[in-house]
């Protein structure tokens, strides 16, 4: 006897309600478990790519042995943290997703700078991009930010559905914890796109420089808080699930006390606003003065610089269209820093002796990359690649699309089980 179709979906519906109603369903249907499992993307500030030679990272060691390992990540210029985060999270250049510095100026929001809070939380400096935790909640995927360059602020209103503040006290142990505990979480309010961030490296580099035991300590003391990460998602039954990306934002160079070049001793500072310093220099015109015969001067060759308009600034930099980029950029050779006398002076020995933001072209800029998890490949290793692909990358593990972005999908697709590579 031939039943109507009506009849048959309501006998398919009442086995899948006893089904459920045992806590099992048909070996056909869709559960969470079948779902493509969580994606977390973990940034080691400043990891240049050479220092897991050193010996000192067993745990990152083995992730690269069983999974994806690159050469190296290119950086975007400039090869800053702010700028690079948010390029991780966007597929964008800085160029085109607004954060172009650490420092900036926007003739509507004024000034910008790591340590101002409220211009960090305000989500119109922010706006030109599309951070990857938007594009998954709109798909209805739930997400969680452990400290990452933007996610405090309301882009376009909205946040991550779980975010922290930043607080350099929070310890790496207590950030892994947070993390697990979000993944403990029951499955409907579980996040599927996860970050961490961890900045001892970073930290310990800009004050004691790249070749110091204190950089190889905090080596040490990150890849332990990896430890700890892989035995929680081990404990839980998630680590052969997770699909885990651990990389930097840039690498470190050293650069010694004494390598400062005077920008005031070149120009009149009075004839400029300056907007920037350090490694990367940004100058804008001030009325009345004659900002062209600046600009002149500082384009033509220079000891421990390069300077341009921000029209003529190379190509492959992608970088000189957004409006927050400064009138004229400089950018000092790897090794040596831009600076004035009167901040040096008002700086005494409390300078870095390592930092970045150079070329990002420049070996001592190259970052980390790992891939590791059931969408990856084991034991590959990967040409070094930019970072604008990480982008694509992650929302393609997510099964989402990608918003407009700078990457390209088809240039990593190989590190996936069954990607092709040319």
């Amino acid at each position: 006897m031939k039943f109507p179709f009506r009849y048959a979906v309501i006998l398919l519906l009442a086995l899948l309600a006893g089904c459920a109603a045992q806590g099992r369903l048909p070996p056909n249907a869709t559960t969470p478990a079948s779902r493509p499992g969580p994606v977390l993307l973990v940034s080691i500030d400043a990891f240049r790519a050479d220092y897991i030679n050193r010996g000192l990272t067993p745990t990152l060691t083995m992730l690269a042995k069983t999974g994806v390992h690159a050469a190296a990540l290119q950086p975007a210029f400039p090869s800053l943290t702010f700028p690079n985060h948010y390029t991780l999270v966007t597929g964008l250049y800085p160029d085109h997703h607004g954060i172009v510095n650490n420092t900036m100026f926007d003739a509507q929001l004024g000034k910008f700078s790591l340590g101002n809070r409220k211009a960090v939380s305000d989500g119109r400096w922010w706006a030109e991009g599309t951070p990857i935790w938007e594009d998954a909640d709109a798909h209805g995927l739930r997400t969680a930010t452990m400290f990452w360059p933007g996610s405090e602020a309301d882009i376009h209103g909205k946040h991550p559905d779980y975010w922290k503040p930043y607080n350099g006290k929070i310890t790496a142990d207590q950030r892994v914890d947070q993390v697990l505990a979000w993944l403990d979480l029951p499955p409907a309010e579980r996040p599927r796109f996860l970050t961490l961030y961890f900045d001892e490296v970073d930290h310990a580099g800009h004050a004691h420089g790249p070749d110091s035991p204190e950089v190889d300590a905090a080596l040490r003391d990150t890849d332990a808080a990896l430890a700890r990460l892989v035995a929680g998602l081990k404990a839980r039954g998630l680590y052969d699930r997770v699909n885990l990306i651990v990389l930097a934002d840039h690498g470190m160079a050293s650069v010694p006390k004494e390598n400062n070049v005077y920008i005031d001793k070149l120009i009149p500072l009075d004839a400029v606003h300056v907007v920037s310093l350090e490694i990367v220099a940004g100058f804008n015109p001030r009325a009345g003065h004659d900002f062209a015969a600046i600009e002149k001067q500082l384009e033509a060759p220079q000891q421990h610089m390069q300077c341009w308009d921000k029209t003529r600034i190379p190509a492959r930099f992608h970088y000189g269209t957004n409006p927050r980029v400064p009138q004229l950029v400089c950018l000092a050779d790897v090794g040596w820093r831009i600076t004035t006398t009167a901040s040096a002076a008002r700086r005494g020995d409390r300078v870095s002796i390592g930092n970045h933001g150079y070329d990002n072209a420049d070996p001592t800029m190259r970052a980390l990359f790992i891939a590791h998890g059931p969408a990856f490949r084991q034991g590959i290793t990967w040409p070094e690649f930019p970072n604008v692909d990480v982008y694509p990358l992650m929302t393609h593990l997510l099964g989402i699309p990608a918003d407009r972005n700078d990457g390209d999908f088809d240039a990593v697709k190989g590190m996936l089980v069954g990607g092709a590579r040319d």
